[in-house]
């Protein structure tokens, strides 16, 4: 196979976050499986470089999420993110931002993709499904990102707590419109998933906004569901769905479900983006019960960091990056198929073994 044009564009450089927990060892199978897809399509080596976050970051530096770390962030496009373990930080830095939540925040990381589909090979529940659904990441009410200054929780006495969250139609409309720009590149439906019959002001402006940018897409077809109707249809009739555009919690709930449903959480990628900057992250947590112990599947993080070569692509405008994605895809739905699986699919690979299957594949068409 030919090389792929690289025009005089640079290396591309891309920060690589470890982590807590199996983040040490998915994310440098991540970078090894990226490295061998850019050099099958014979675009430029990419230049990795290594960032500290995390619990490890805290004894060195004093806090999970470095001041030059985030400085260093903002030179590059794009990174892989590792799973963080904040529940087991010593305090005060379980009650501050994560290290996800405090990069989504400085850099504005709107829009949450995330696709669930059904490989052939998996015990899947839904073994038809093959969705995308489009978070809004940046208000809701999730504490770590509805306010400028202040965690959007409160308790005005020992006795009563309460959240406060955010709707804004700047917010609706640039969600809306990746979720209508995704669906026009797939089967062209919109599903905008709410709470209007309840919060009918905030869940309620959501849909209404979602709809009416809709209507600058006439060949893509929207309708909306409740959440909690949304919920036992994805377990009911996943096949029929499309693109699912919500708001931050009802994304992150149902995102959860979708990739169970889809053949594992182990499976479920993820990319947080903006206009300018692309993080990969898998939707997974830092599993520290089997950290060190070979166990873990990447599938997640290596299906993530393809999302991330797309991006990269339609952000630099060359081809190859989409070419390399597309081997990586192909290689982690061979693995598959072929019987090679880590134990959350049922199957003996360790992350090793796993990884370097994918990356023999990735060089065999």
């Amino acid at each position: 196979m030919g090389s792929a044009s690289t025009g005089n564009l640079p290396n591309p450089r891309i920060g690589l976050l470890l982590g807590d927990g199996i983040g040490r060892e998915i994310v440098p199978a991540a970078r090894d499986v990226v490295d061998a897809a850019v050099a099958a399509v014979g675009l430029p080596d990419v230049e990795w470089v290594p960032l500290p976050i995390g619990f490890e970051a805290i004894s060195t530096y004093g806090t999970p999420t470095p001041e030059h770390t985030l400085v260093a962030l903002a030179e590059l496009d794009s990174w892989i993110l590792g799973p963080h373990d904040s529940a087991a930080y010593p305090e005060p830095f379980q009650m501050q931002l994560t290290p996800g939540g405090t990069i989504r925040k400085r850099f504005d990381l709107y829009a949450n993709i995330r696709p669930a589909r059904a490989l052939s090979g998996t015990q899947a529940v839904s073994p038809q499904m093959d969705l995308v659904i489009v978070r809004e990441n940046t208000e809701g009410f999730y504490a770590d990102r509805n306010m400028f200054v202040g965690s959007g929780e409160f308790m005005p006495t020992p006795d009563v707590a309460m959240a406060v969250g955010v709707v804004t139609r700047q917010a609706c409309e640039r969600i809306a419109r990746a979720a209508f720009d995704l669906a026009r590149r797939r089967r062209k439906r919109v599903t905008v998933v709410h709470k209007a019959n309840v919060l009918s002001t905030t869940t309620g402006l959501f849909r209404d906004v979602c709809r009416d940018v809709g209507q600058n897409y006439p060949d893509v077809v929207v309708d909306d569901e409740h959440v909690d109707a949304m919920a036992a249809y994805l377990v009911r009739r996943g096949e029929d769905f499309d693109v699912i555009v919500t708001e931050n919690m009802f994304g992150d709930i149902l995102s959860d479900l979708a990739g169970e449903l889809s053949g594992s959480l182990g499976m479920a990628a993820s990319i947080n983006a903006s206009e300018t900057k692309a993080m990969a992250q898998a939707a997974h947590g830092a599993a520290p019960d089997i950290s060190g112990r070979n166990r873990a599947n990447p599938t997640a993080l290596i299906m993530s960091a393809a999302m991330l070569l797309e991006w990269l692509g339609a952000a630099r405008e060359e081809a190859g990056f989409g070419a390399a994605a597309a081997r990586i895809r192909s290689a982690v739905e061979r693995t598959i198929e072929a019987g090679v699986a880590t134990a959350d699919l049922g199957g003996l690979a360790s992350t090793g073994e796993f990884t370097e299957s994918v990356i023999a594949r990735v060089f065999r068409r």
